[in-house]
């Protein structure tokens, strides 16, 4: 899967990724001590959504656009909240047309309180130059060019010993949905006890299958599944998009029951939302 983001920024998956962490970081503030997020595939950061290549595609217009648009149902507006309010930091006319589009990070640093962190890694020289470049002025961030991969396992744990860990490969290699099983494992036992938030794509199921089955098979005790389909009208691109979230909070799946069918409503005609427990520790 070749995925340059600013072509897909703001897109249905990334209002299905980002309104779930921002949840998840929203829910992270509700205690008085620091927490620190660590985002391994950062991007740029930000997004004009009336550059090129974000008007090529025009995918922002079936996602966020649609969203700011849509009148939600009162829990799934409750609960969406955060998010909301995180883009209205950069589009403050709800009633307009969104011109810019925060990327994880962003998301983040929205919700964040002055004593939380944010590390944010990209390798990409053109994503990392325009991720240092924004990420400048705000003390809680540092902009790493490093590799996700390499970053996952070097700033873990943190020294908070709580936190959120945000990872969102750009899935170009073809052995990615094999090999990441065995990455999030790894970097589960150095931090039993952070929340960690894979996103991925879907095409057909046997990547999201196989790295579902990895995560089980690694014995990791709490697996919540949450996955938005775009129905059989979907076309030749993605087909989905799904989160695995470890350790999630307490009451996130109740939240997501809630969330996941009213996304789909607005950004899925014909298509639909799933939440599973893939492992579910008692």
């Amino acid at each position: 899967m070749n995925y340059r983001h600013s072509f897909h920024a703001g897109n249905f998956a990334d209002v299905h990724k980002h309104a779930v962490f921002a949840c998840i970081v929203n829910y992270m503030t509700e205690k008085p001590a620091a927490f620190r997020v660590l985002d391994t595939h950062a991007g740029a950061g930000l997004y004009d959504l009336t550059a090129e290549e974000a008007e090529r595609t025009g995918e922002w217009r079936g996602g966020i656009g649609r969203l700011m648009a849509a009148s939600m149902p009162p829990v799934a507006e409750d609960i969406l909240g955060p998010y909301r309010a995180a883009l209205a930091r950069v589009n403050p006319e709800p009633a307009s047309p969104p011109t810019v589009y925060l990327g994880s990070s962003f998301v983040a640093l929205a919700l964040m309180r002055p004593q939380d962190r944010l590390i944010a890694c990209e390798l990409e020289p053109g994503a990392a130059e325009a991720l240092s470049g924004n990420l400048a002025r705000d003390r809680r961030a540092k902009a790493i060019a490093i590799d996700g991969w390499t970053a996952l396992p070097a700033y873990l744990p943190p020294k908070e010993r709580r936190g959120v860990v945000l990872i969102d490969p750009p899935y170009e290699k073809p052995d990615e949905f094999a090999r990441l099983p065995g990455r999030i494992a790894a970097a589960y036992r150095k931090w039993p006890t952070g929340i960690y938030v894979v996103w991925y794509p879907i095409k057909d199921r046997k990547g999201p299958d196989l790295l579902a089955q990895g995560l089980v098979e690694a014995a990791i005790p709490k697996l919540l599944r949450s996955e938005l389909s775009l129905g059989p009208g979907a076309g030749p691109g993605l087909a989905g998009s799904g989160l695995i979230i470890i350790n999630p909070p307490w009451r996130l799946d109740g939240q997501l029951s809630a969330l996941g069918p009213a996304l789909a409503d607005v950004l899925a005609p014909g298509g639909g939302a799933s939440l599973d427990w893939l492992a579910h520790e008692t």
